[in-house]
């Protein structure tokens, strides 16, 4: 699943530690999430979609779209 939490992110001008902070996740979660290595819970992809205002669509994509 492909990803614009990073540039979500820098837009804030929020490091890794923030957003987890923000988040209530691990750094570790934040940079795996960043990276693609990992997808998040349905639980987690609301709390990030809300944090930024958007829909979770909004973030994330399946890889062939």
């Amino acid at each position: 699943m492909r990803n614009d939490l990073a540039e979500r992110r820098a837009e804030r001008g929020w490091s890794q530690g923030r957003l987890a902070e923000e988040l209530g996740v691990s750094r570790q979660t934040v940079i795996s999430l960043e990276k693609g290595r990992f997808d998040p819970s349905l639980p987690l992809a609301f709390r990030i979609a809300a944090l930024f205002g958007c829909r979770i669509e909004d973030v994330f994509a399946p890889d062939g779209d």
